[in-house]
């Protein structure tokens, strides 16, 4: 694939940004299905927070091609192979894992409307309707605004300039999976779908991991691309199953009961590799030590916020005060990685617990130091649901600088999940 060419010659009529509607995370369908399964008729709104004000979205991005971009998505429905591969692959070990009912939803499914405004330097856009449709544009829309920013940053390079900075590219990134070979023990996975520089981008930093890694290379979160290439889609659950949930509590203490009613659905619907608990939404630490015993049998946690090194020692703590033997227990790291991270992080676990990683924004977009003045540097941009049958969402985060919700609120929740002081920490992605 020359992408350079490919770049030269975009029209979106013919090389739209998403070409399908399994151009998304694994996550979000075991989530949609878990969703359509429970809370089908939960009104939620989703909206575009930019967490990287400083990149004016706005000016670089043309208004009427994003509308194009985002119109050409709501047509997207199913094919047949689509379905077909959906329905008969093996996914983490188990045939039919899309239950019959959702797959005949999701085969007459089209995206619901969006609503777009420019602010400022900045976009509104938000997506409301019923919970299972709503929650299926957040990938799609963070994938189109990454990607019509960087096609804004490129628009006006020689085709030379291209080819020159996507062998610059692709030499930094072989080079990052030259520092990891080394590494016998390592388990790695694409995560980077959301702030992709590109789709197509993505897929030859896939093919790249698959040729230098191997085996170790376990495989992706994008569906699409795991058809396409033969892969393992990789991908369990995210924050937004708690978030919700903890919206619609009635009281304080059905708020408290929220993020365990959200793993004891997921309980009964998946076994195995699927059973990661993602503990950080409101307090890791808080999180752990109310924790019903029946969670110590999970297989392992998802650390995505605050220091990992030290959610990882908390896991550890909280399973060996458990009777548990963190050596058979997995530890996957997702947030902000690049490879000094990846490579310090095996270290220091090494033979503690079993370690991998979901590899995200600086695998599938690291173009820093590749252009004048930084202007594809990857940047923090995020599509949350903020509300749920009209009452506003909340997330705490184990790092104070992720925290999304009304200051009343936050601290509510605070207080109902007993939050104290955090340590702030740069979000780079």
């Amino acid at each position: 694939m020359d992408i350079a060419t490919r770049v030269w010659n975009h029209k979106w009529k013919i090389d739209p940004i998403v070409r399908s509607l399994i151009d998304t995370d694994f996550y979000k369908l075991l989530m949609c299905q878990s969703v359509f399964r429970n809370r089908p008729d939960t009104q939620v709104t989703f909206s575009l927070i930019n967490r990287s004000s400083h990149v004016p979205l706005a000016r670089l991005i043309d208004e009427g091609e994003l509308r194009e971009q985002l119109d050409h998505i709501r047509t997207l429905s199913l094919s047949r192979g689509e379905s077909t591969w959906l329905r008969g692959n093996t996914f983490y070990g188990k045939r039919q894992m899309f239950r019959h009912d959702f797959m005949e939803w999701f085969e007459q499914l089209r995206l619901p409307p969006y609503y777009l405004e420019r602010v400022g330097d900045q976009y509104e856009l938000t997506f409301e309707g019923a919970w299972p449709e709503v929650m299926l544009w957040e990938i799609p829309a963070l994938a189109v605004l990454m990607e019509l920013r960087g096609r804004a940053v490129l628009h006006d390079m020689a085709r030379f300039e291209l080819q020159v900075l996507y062998a610059r590219a692709m030499t930094k990134l072989w080079e990052k999976i030259q520092r990891l070979r080394p590494n016998p023990s390592l388990r790695i996975a694409d995560f980077g779908t959301r702030r992709r520089h590109s789709f197509l981008w993505q897929d030859w930093c896939v093919q790249a991991m698959v040729e230098g890694l191997g085996p170790r290379f376990v495989g992706t979160s994008n569906c699409l691309i795991a058809k396409n290439r033969d892969l393992e889609a990789i991908g369990t659950n995210a924050h937004e199953l708690p978030m919700v949930y903890a919206a619609l509590a009635q009281s304080d203490t059905e708020l408290a009961r929220a993020p365990y009613d959200v793993l004891s659905d997921w309980h009964e619907e998946h076994e195995g590799n699927l059973r990661i608990i993602l503990p950080d939404t409101y307090g890791t630490e808080g999180f752990l030590d109310r924790a019903p015993d029946w969670l110590t049998q999970w297989t392992g946690i998802r650390i995505d916020s605050g220091d990992p090194a030290e959610g990882a020692e908390t896991a550890i703590r909280w399973w060996q005060a458990r009777g548990e033997d963190p050596r058979e227990k997995l530890v996957i790291f997702s947030d902000g990685l690049d490879v000094e991270k990846i490579l310090e992080l095996s270290a220091q676990f090494a033979g503690r617990v079993k370690v991998s990683f979901g590899w995200g924004t600086l695998l599938t977009n690291d173009f820093r130091g590749l252009t004048p003045d930084d202007r594809l540097a990857p940047f923090s941009l995020v599509c949350k649901a903020v509300s749920a049958n009209g009452f506003p969402t909340v997330k705490l985060s184990d790092n104070p600088n992720k925290a999304m919700g009304p200051t009343p609120e936050i601290e509510r929740y605070k207080r109902v999940f007993g939050v104290g002081e955090q340590e702030r920490m740069e979000v780079v992605v």
